[in-house]
């Protein structure tokens, strides 16, 4: 029965769930007991999804290519002042808060791995790292990882994969900054704006950043925060990440440059249930249910529930 009961609330609101476990089974289990056989076979999962902590070092096999994924999604969260007594409902604020998302497969295969938590940096770089031993990383591999151009993301994949590992800043992201700039360097028509950005991310792709970096260093107008135009925006997104755009390389040898899988995954996998209408969370809830959520993606369902008797 708790297996039905989290198989329904791991993809619906806990209220939906106990509603559906009267509709298919004639069974009644308050929302509360939903949430609360849930949170703590969550809680659980979060623990299984991790192998044994080791060092890739101890890990021997094929020198293989891995590619590596991070996304971040804003979740929805309450937080309660616990010192305080008293009826907490008064001392209560809410914000959002980042869920981050990591992946992990080896180039060419379909099984991909993932992790996510909502606390800092540091952790969802030891979950990257912890993904990419569990496909098999060893100190033989490689791994090209590509992302947005969050400056966390690109440390954490120094700090956790070294020398083994390669970055690229997803180059859709960077369009959208040649978008932007377009209407700045060549005027309001589109034809105009679409053949200046077509020419940027050509160049970009061939290795000649020199060449968009004096293209926009003609029209952006040195100025910081709120009052940079876009072409200064565009310009400073690109001189802030050297080596980050080596888009010929990685074609040269079939790797993507592009991150729309982590994007598609957060989507499916955390913003499908933790940003449904209406919910709220207590951080610790949230990174519960993030295992929970990852768990299933990753195929160990089943094995879980089979570990349980």
């Amino acid at each position: 029965m708790q297996r039905k009961i989290v198989d329904f609330a791991a993809d619906c609101s806990f209220q939906a769930a106990s509603k559906k476990m009267h509709e298919h089974y004639g069974i009644d289990i308050p929302e509360s007991s939903v949430r609360a056989i849930t949170l703590e076979h969550a809680s659980c999962m979060q623990e299984e999804t991790f192998i044994p902590e080791q060092n890739s070092q101890d890990f021997t096999g094929e020198a293989e290519q891995f590619v590596g994924e991070m996304d971040g999604s804003m979740i929805p969260v309450v937080l309660f002042n616990d010192v305080e007594d008293g009826d907490k409902r008064k001392t209560r604020k809410t914000e959002w808060q980042e869920a981050k998302l990591c992946q992990v497969y080896k180039l060419g295969s379909n099984d991909k791995r993932h992790l996510a938590t909502m606390k800092g940096p540091n952790k969802a770089g030891d979950q990257w790292l912890n993904c990419a031993l569990a496909q098999g990383f060893n100190p033989k591999s490689s791994i090209h990882c590509v992302s947005d151009g969050a400056t966390w993301i690109a440390s954490q994949a120094k700090r956790v994969f070294g020398n083994q590992g390669s970055y690229l800043v997803d180059y859709y992201h960077l369009s959208e900054y040649f978008a932007d700039a377009a209407e700045e360097c060549v005027g309001y028509k589109k034809a105009a704006r679409i053949e200046w950005r077509h020419c940027q991310q050509e160049r970009m792709k061939s290795g000649d950043v020199s060449a968009v970096i004096a293209e926009l260093d003609q029209h952006r107008n040195g100025k910081k925060g709120k009052a940079a135009n876009k072409s200064e925006e565009c310009h400073r997104y690109i001189r802030n990440r050297p080596g980050q755009f080596e888009y010929a390389a990685a074609r040269a040898v079939n790797l993507p440059i592009g991150s729309g899988e982590i994007e598609s995954a957060n989507s499916s996998i955390v913003q499908m249930r933790l940003k449904i209408p209406g919910a709220w969370w207590k951080p610790e809830n949230a990174e519960a249910m993030l295992g929970l959520r990852t768990l299933r993606a990753n195929g160990e369902w089943d094995q879980y529930w089979e570990r349980l008797g």
